[in-house]
């Protein structure tokens, strides 16, 4: 026969239960398959997960605009690169993001990503403002339980490379003077894009380009330095 005691205390656990809805959005089926083990684990026993998954921008859109109609996601996972939506209106995790900030303002907004330049995490936090950023990197099991809990309870949650961003923008924040674009420019010329090809990815014509390099040489008293230079010293100083 069955321990009526036990019964009891399973239903009991059961019913106490907080009830969950997540969404998960990467394009790595393993990774997807790693975090739904995290959460299904014996460490949040204390919560009950409905989990929905999605690989691309138009899966995840579907389901946003779901939960609109039904029971809302508490936490969302955005991965920042994605195939695009079919109309190529949504184009990444970033934009997926930012439209179910707006969309559904009570849930909390995860991102997890491999991109950990200073400037992706610059306009990550600028654009979508996230309960919680982690470069995939610094994640074991152990800190995403912990991310988990205080994006749930008390976000936001940054992994540590995302932390020692803000620790050198701390110390370099009397002394920045790069924009939005000016830090654009550095990071397309640290990837290796010629002056000549930056109107490609800035929305600048070449000569308003050329322009902002001076500029920018001359802010971090560079003035007469080759490109290498001007790269090299924004990383030194947490720019890119």
């Amino acid at each position: 026969m069955f321990d009526s005691y036990s019964l009891n205390s399973t239903f009991l656990l059961q019913t106490m239960k907080r009830k969950l809805n997540i969404l998960i959005v990467d394009d790595h089926p393993v990774i997807v398959e790693a975090y739904k083990n995290i959460l299904t684990s014996s460490d949040l026993e204390m919560y009950d997960f409905k989990i929905d998954t999605a690989n691309d921008c138009d899966t995840a859109l579907k389901y946003i605009e779901n939960s609109l109609k039904n029971a809302p996601y508490d936490i969302l996972f955005f991965d920042i690169k994605l195939p695009p939506s079919a109309n190529g209106k949504v184009v990444s995790g970033e934009d997926l993001a930012v439209l179910a900030r707006e969309k559904l303002p009570e849930s909390k907004i995860a991102v997890l990503t491999m991109f950990n330049e200073s400037h992706r995490i610059h306009n990550i936090l600028r654009t979508v403002n996230p309960d919680g950023l982690l470069i995939k990197n610094d994640l074991t099991s152990k800190e995403f339980l912990k991310a988990f809990d205080v994006i749930l309870n008390n976000p936001p949650y940054y992994s540590s490379t995302v932390a020692k961003y803000f620790r050198r923008q701390a110390l370099n924040f009397q002394e920045s003077p790069l924009d939005d674009i000016n830090r654009k420019i550095i990071f397309h010329l640290s990837k290796g894009v010629k002056t000549k090809n930056l109107t490609n990815y800035v929305n600048l014509s070449l000569s308003a380009i050329e322009k902002r390099k001076i500029q920018i040489k001359n802010l971090l008293h560079l003035e007469n330095a080759r490109d290498e230079e001007l790269i090299r010293e924004a990383k030194n100083r947490g720019f890119i």
